[in-house]
């Protein structure tokens, strides 16, 4: 009665099939566990000059994130208590961005292109923000951002390998991918 619902089965035992040296090698995927390879985006670099050259580099291509991700940080800093400062970051963001659709949509701009470097504007516009910033009182947010930002950049561009980064160049040429780098 106390066996109500289960069932007892005997315990066999049979003998797996043993795999043999040539079934593996006609296993499909033991091949494609052969030819993954398992690479790690970051490394110290040997040399000084080498992690000045990995610096210099990976601000060029990674110059936009860097500057989206000290931003969003002092945006997020600025939130809670000053409003002003705020608006004026967001403001002068405005700028920015239709400077960036300005040369977007005039490539041909001699002005625009070669007089005018796009480095130095955007280095005003970073003046410009930065006084907006101190004198609406907000100088503190600004310095703390920088101070815990940039130490992250910087240790992100000396680690950060490039050297794997593939660039379609067709796609770049017909229009289907924006470079989102600075320089």
């Amino acid at each position: 009665m106390a066996n109500y619902g289960t069932t007892h089965r005997p315990f066999t035992t049979s003998a797996s099939p043993s795999i043999s040296q040539d079934d593996e090698s006609k296993n499909p995927t033991r091949k494609i566990r052969k030819q993954i390879q398992f690479t790690c985006p970051f490394d110290i670099p040997p040399t000084p000059e080498s992690a000045a050259v990995r610096i210099v580099r990976n601000l060029g291509i990674f110059g936009l994130y860097y500057v989206i991700f000290v931003w969003t940080v002092l945006f997020i800093t600025l939130v809670p208590k000053r409003k002003v400062s705020l608006i004026f970051l967001v403001a002068m963001t405005e700028v920015t961005f239709l400077y960036f659709l300005l040369l977007r949509a005039l490539p041909e701009s001699v002005l625009l292109h070669k007089i005018i470097d796009k480095r130095i504007v955007v280095f005003l516009l970073f003046i410009i923000t930065a006084i907006e910033v101190i004198l609406t009182g907000a100088g503190i947010h600004l310095l703390i951002t920088l101070s815990a930002t940039i130490p992250i950049v910087m240790v992100h561009a000396v680690l950060k390998i490039t050297e794997d980064l593939v660039v379609n160049e067709e796609g770049c040429a017909s229009g289907e991918l924006a470079q989102l780098a600075l320089v």
